[in-house]
């Protein structure tokens, strides 16, 4: 039974204390899910889930978009502005000028601080990723009970052999080859 799980004679098993199952190398515990995630970084609000090793792909590249989302929506804003200073304030919109100069100081103020927290989130990700740590690990200052890969083959672990696709949604990011990531029970 044990070989069938994908583990080897005498190896240790660790079992999670607060969801009672097996838990996998570098796994932690997630009070929010109420699971053990592998290789998790953090719960994150804005998705709803827990990223980890399956879905850090996603995460990165979902704060890169609204980073560069958010930085394109700051130039508009300020061209939008400086338009209207050089030009007539009535014809610059479809409100009153104080009124437009109150809407565009709010999305540019918006977009800076999007900006700013998504950049922060994609930097700390991009490095995790480098570092073949994860941020608990990282914040535990745990010791890599693990080989740690260069950072090159970290960032293929996580995006894939390198192509256009490490930027696309669209394809999946390589799943673990380890067999204990998911263990299969027969019926």
């Amino acid at each position: 039974m044990i070989q069938r799980m994908g583990f080897r004679q005498g190896q240790v098993i660790y079992k999670c204390p607060k969801c009672c199952s097996i838990k996998p190398d570098r796994a932690h515990h997630c009070s929010v899910c109420q699971r053990c995630i592998r290789k998790m970084d953090h719960h994150c609000p804005w998705v709803n889930n827990c990223v980890g090793e399956n879905n850090q792909k996603y995460f990165v590249l979902f704060n890169l978009y609204i980073a560069l989302l958010s930085i394109h929506s700051m130039i508009l804003g300020v061209q939008h502005f400086v338009n209207c200073i050089q030009g007539e304030w009535k014809e610059c919109g479809v409100y009153t000028p104080p009124a437009t100069v109150v809407f565009l100081i709010f999305l540019i103020f918006e977009a800076l601080l999007f900006t700013i927290f998504t950049a922060v989130m994609l930097g700390t990700q991009l490095q995790a990723i480098s570092n073949d740590e994860t941020g608990i690990e990282q914040l535990k200052k745990e010791e890599a009970r693990w080989r740690k890969k260069s950072k090159w083959k970290s960032l293929q672990a996580v995006f894939g052999r390198f192509s256009i696709g490490w930027l696309s949604p669209f394809t999946r990011p390589p799943m673990s080859t380890r067999s204990t990531s998911t263990v299969y029970f027969p019926v």
